[in-house]
């Protein structure tokens, strides 16, 4: 599933300190090989470069 800008997703990436947090989707580059990676904002900073399986759709 591809998500837009101003999408609301779930991060799942347990590297990250926004791992299990809501966030809203900024900017969606893609990448040379035809994937899309997300800039995701939340409340206290974002996280770039995410990949789409790292998300998921809020309710």
């Amino acid at each position: 599933m591809a998500f837009e800008e101003d999408d609301t997703v779930i991060l799942h990436d347990e590297h990250s300190e926004y791992d299990g947090q809501e966030g809203t989707v900024t900017q969606v580059v893609e990448t040379m090989f035809g994937d899309a990676n997300y800039t995701v904002s939340f409340e206290d900073g974002q996280e770039q470069g995410v990949p789409e399986d790292n998300l998921e759709a809020a309710e």
